[in-house]
Order: structure tokens, then C-alpha cells, then sequence
């Protein structure tokens, strides 16, 4: 699987050091020093992937990620970082990044993701077959199909829009938010595992560590609950893993 990679690093040893592990993969690689490089050269060559430091020259990895998602540019983003603080994590996924790694990494575990995240990005709907249909009966207006549209309650997910809305108010979301909350629409009230959500994220790879769920589902949180803190849509099952359900059906059934 030989991909287009930018590497955005202002360490040069440490970048050379990815280079040649990502290049030994089979991977073109261009190596950019600071963030509005890396950002005017992912908009001339429309990579596959983006490994970015979080902190560099001009404009932070942060900077860059946010700008990316912004402009709607939906290219993975593998984001390298020396801070590992709950709220670094939290900011890094809620702007966007699809991974993070925490320095010093091994180079082999970040090939390692790469090859998870090119693997999931490419990962899409089969393409649909060349059959022509039957023409609808002149009677009936012909309708747009709306069977994909996943809903629990005011909770509305299109997969093939790649929209979300509550009670009608869009919600942005980034890829891995998109993918673990169209994965439980489709199945509401279903508790899901953690490695369950994971699978939906990045398939199976031993690399990719579960708090990366937790962090997207509390930035769920966030962007389709009331109260946060108070979830009624995105549940916890205590050692379990989570589950997504209608608020108020969660009310009726209470009160009964």
C-alpha cells in the first residue's frame, strides 16, 4: 500500500528518521520544517496521510490540523506530540486528528499506524454496480431514497451525506467521531465494546490504544448532549463500553 505522505517536523533528525522508516515501507515522503509549509504543500499535492509535530515553527501542529478540517480536507492526520496531558489529547482529537503518538515512539509502531489509518481511509462503500433502473411509474413522482438515514430520536446521522444533526442544528464531526457514531445509530440501544469501537475506527490493530475511543466519545458528548456531564444519548455501561439511545424513550420509560 504506497502512499503520498507529508511529514511535518521541525526536528531533523527526527524527520529524517521517519522519512527513511516510512520510505523503507514503500511510501513517497516529503518532509516540510514548519506549519505553513506543511499546510501550502498538503493544498498543492493532496497527500494520503499527514504525520504533524505539535509544536513547530510558524503555525503549531494544532494550528495546522484545524485550519485542515476548516477547509474540509478529510486527508488522515497522525499528529506526534511531547505532551500527553488529557487536555492536549482532547484538543488534538476534537480539532480533528485521526491518531497520536506521544514522543519518544518506536519508528516501527508509527508504520505501524500509518498503515492502519491508509488502510481505514481507504476502506469505503463499495462502488456501485452498473445496472440502470427500471423507470419509475409515471403516476408516482420519483423520490429520493432515504433508507440510509440513520435516526434515534432528534439524532439524525447520513452516512452517505456525511451529516449529522440534533433536533435539525448540523453538528460537525470529525472522521473517527463520524464513524463511532454512525456505527451505533445504526444499532440503538446495542451496548458496544470499546475493542468493538476501535474495529470501527481503525480495524483491528494492536497499535491503537482504547483511550483513543474515550476521548472521541466525550467530544461526542459535547456536540449532542445537553449536559455533557449528564449524558442521556451517549450512555456509559460501566465496564462495558457505551451505547447510543433516544432521550426520551430513556424518560417514558422511567416514569412507567
Amino acid at each position: 500500500m504506497c502512499a503520498n505522505i507529508v511529514v511535518a517536523e521541525d526536528d531533523a533528525k527526527q524527520a529524517e528518521l521517519v522519512r527513511r522508516y516510512l520510505e523503507h515501507e514503500g511510501h513517497a515522503v516529503t518532509v516540510v520544517e514548519d506549519g505553513r509549509t506543511a499546510l501550502e504543500t498538503v493544498r498543492h499535492q493532496e497527500p494520503d496521510l499527514v504525520v504533524l509535530d505539535v509544536m513547530m515553527p510558524g503555525a503549531d501542529g494544532l494550528d495546522v490540523v484545524r485550519i485542515l478540517r476548516a477547509e474540509r480536507r478529510e486527508v488522515p492526520v497522525l499528529m506526534l506530540t511531547a505532551r500527553s496531558t488529557e487536555d492536549d489529547l482532547l484538543l488534538g482529537l476534537d480539532l480533528g486528528a485521526d491518531d497520536y503518538m506521544t514522543k519518544p515512539f518506536s519508528p516501527r509502531e508509527l508504520t505501524a499506524r500509518v498503515r492502519t489509518l491508509l488502510r481505514r481511509n481507504r476502506r469505503g462503500p463499495d462502488p456501485a454496480p452498473a445496472i440502470v433502473p427500471a423507470p419509475a411509474p409515471a403516476s408516482e413522482p420519483e423520490a429520493a431514497p432515504d433508507d440510509e438515514v440513520l435516526t434515534v430520536g432528534a439524532l439524525r446521522v447520513d452516512p452517505s451525506r456525511h451529516e449529522v444533526s440534533v433536533a435539525g442544528a448540523p453538528v460537525e464531526c470529525t472522521p473517527g467521531e463520524f464513524r463511532i457514531l454512525a456505527a451505533m445509530a445504526a444499532e440503538p440501544g446495542r451496548v458496544f465494546t470499546r475493542a468493538r469501537l476501535l474495529d470501527e475506527l481503525h480495524g483491528f490493530d494492536k497499535y491503537i490504544s482504547g483511550r483513543t475511543v474515550d476521548v472521541h466519545v466525550m467530544n461526542l458528548r459535547k456536540k449532542i448532549e445537553r449536559a455533557p456531564r449528564r449524558p442521556a444519548r451517549l450512555i456509559t455501561v460501566f465496564g462495558v463500553g457505551y451505547k447510543l439511545t433516544d432521550p426520551a424513550k430513556n424518560v417514558r420509560h422511567a416514569s412507567s
